[in-house]
């Protein structure tokens, strides 16, 4: 019975054994038939010829603060209560223009103290005048001593000090009550009133604001390759991509705005550091035309900066980049496989992007997502409608 045990045992050994080594060639072939199929097989994606056109570049920011470079307080240039206000918020005034009248109560008492310490100065003047004369007549007849001399005629010097002195105190209450009108300091809209009739204020104090808002301004830390066909007074347009521009001053709208459709002309005032010296970083700053007065001094989320002038490059559609980076594309080889390039890059209309070097024009690229994909891939390519 032990004999036909162990010869049954080496049997069912022998069939596992051979089920398993079937298994395992099973699965190998059918990795080689998938392995076959996937290099075989030709995926269907999406291409565009490399072209020489015309674009306008643009950048988008994330966030432009604007800013105005004519905007003051008028202060108080001395203590006192505030009676008069000659304007309202909104109103446009001129520099120079009388905007509110405060009271020093007690100006009018100095002056007034001034005027009687000038008289008594002037008597005492007219007083040492006559001494100072008389003691000269008596010099001249040897009827008294120069040292007598040289004192009255101190005492007369002194006398005239004096009078000076008391009416250049008397000017300088004069000034004070001139500053008891508080004048605008500039020629612009008046944005804030910070006090109202009736307020004490002390000298320093801001009563009022006003701006000038016709130009504005804000500056952009741009990377270089960005901004390679910008120059100093190229004209660049502002699509606002938001619908709210709301008003943090609530100035009054001028004549001719579009609203939310309104478009901004900037113009590019400064490049630091300049266009000729090396740099990976530049700062910009620019000029905005707001004589509709729609914007103002704040910031301003989703903005879009368009140049107006058109330049010829070779171009390939965004959609063929394959990173954030912008510096590789998979192009389209006669065999119809796919390898990655690295490629240089400038500017961008949103649509095409500036090819600077890594290419050349007829070249295909794909645009089509090409995730999972690598070099050598097989593809077939429909090509995209161009304009």
């Amino acid at each position: 019975m032990k004999k036909y045990f162990y010869i049954g045992l080496v049997i069912i050994l022998l069939l596992s054994i051979s089920i398993i080594f079937y298994g395992a060639y099973l699965n190998s072939r059918g990795e080689n038939i998938i392995a076959n199929r996937m290099d075989n097989r030709h995926i269907a994606l999406k291409g565009q010829v490399a072209t020489t056109r015309n674009i306008q570049p643009v950048l988008n920011m994330d966030t432009i603060k604007l800013y105005s470079d004519k905007m003051a307080d008028a202060v108080a240039l001395i203590d006192g209560t505030i009676t008069n206000a000659y304007v309202k918020r909104n109103n446009i005034v001129q520099a120079g223009d009388l905007m509110f009248s405060l009271v020093n109560e007690e100006i009018p008492l100095k002056i007034s103290q001034a005027d009687s310490d000038i008289s008594k100065a002037n008597v005492e003047l007219k007083r040492a005048k006559n001494t100072y004369e008389r003691y000269n007549q008596l010099m001249s007849m040897n009827a008294t001593s120069a040292e007598k001399l040289d004192e009255v005629e101190a005492a007369y010097n002194a006398a005239i000090a004096n009078v000076e002195n008391l009416r250049m105190q008397k000017e300088q209450l004069l000034i004070q009550q001139s500053r008891q009108n508080i004048l605008a300091p500039i020629d612009g809209e008046v944005l804030l009133l910070y006090r109202q009739p009736g307020s004490y204020v002390t000298m320093g104090t801001p009563i009022a604001l006003i701006g000038d808002f016709s130009k504005l301004y804000f500056s952009q830390t741009i990377n270089d390759a960005d901004i390679s066909r910008f120059s100093i007074n190229d004209e660049i347009e502002l699509i606002f991509q938001e619908n709210d521009l709301q008003k943090a001053y609530d100035t009054d709208y001028a004549v001719g705005n579009l609203g939310n459709q309104q478009r901004f002309i900037a113009r590019i005032l400064d490049i630091t550091p300049n266009l000729n010296e090396p740099a990976s970083m530049r700062k910009i700053l620019f000029e905005i035309d707001n004589s509709v007065h729609i914007l103002e001094p704040q910031s301003y989320r989703n903005v879009t900066l368009q140049i107006k002038q058109n330049f010829t490059c070779l171009t390939v559609p965004l959609t063929a980049m394959l990173n954030q980076e912008q510096n590789s594309v998979f192009v389209l080889n006669e065999d119809n496989t796919i390898q990655r390039r690295e490629v240089v890059t400038g500017v961008n209309d949103g649509k095409y992007i500036e090819i600077i070097s890594g290419l050349s024009e007829g070249d295909i690229v794909i645009t089509s997502d090409t995730n999972g994909l690598k070099d050598g891939t097989k593809v077939d390519i429909t090509m995209d409608n161009e304009e």
